[in-house]
């Protein structure tokens, strides 16, 4: 595979702050709705998942806040970059996601906008909040991890 075909695999947006602010427990791959112009944009590596998250209303799934920069090769029928977007699952996940939602402290947030198959996909994580203490916890342990691996690899060139 080459290496534009290696980038078009992979990640188009990432929501880095959701891993720090939120304990992720559980992960569901959803398809998305998108018009022509957004797909277009999206491959291009204009969205953000930043502020964004997804809802449960009236059996069906939404993802709120995503911006999608307007394609700049586009027209008049260019989409409204924070438009809602109806996610795609089985009903059957959909309603154990509201179940899931409905306890006390737990949301829907995007962890990741990728390609699958030529397929735009979204990574929903079902998370609950890190209280100050937990992302304290986190980063000291990522610290010495980072010191520990360091440490290994100054041994090895000895």
């Amino acid at each position: 595979m080459s290496a534009e075909g290696a980038k078009r695999e992979g990640a188009l947006a990432t929501n880095r702050r959701a891993r720090h602010t939120y304990a992720i427990l559980d992960r569901i791959e959803t398809g998305i709705e998108l018009r022509g112009t957004e797909v277009k944009s999206i491959r291009a590596g204009s969205a953000s998942l930043q502020e964004s998250f997804a809802r449960v209303d009236g059996g069906q799934l939404y993802l709120e806040g995503m911006h999608v920069d307007p394609y700049r090769h586009g027209n008049v029928h260019n989409h409204d970059p924070r438009r809602s977007r109806r996610l795609l699952a089985h009903r059957a996940e959909i309603a154990r996601l509201a179940g899931q939602v409905s306890l006390k402290g737990c949301t829907l947030v995007p962890l990741r906008l990728y390609l699958k198959r030529g397929r735009v996909k979204v990574e929903l994580g079902i998370c609950r909040g890190k209280l100050q203490a937990d992302k304290r916890e986190t980063l000291r342990r990522r610290t010495a991890d980072r010191e520990a691996e360091r440490a290994m690899a100054a041994a090895r060139k000895r």
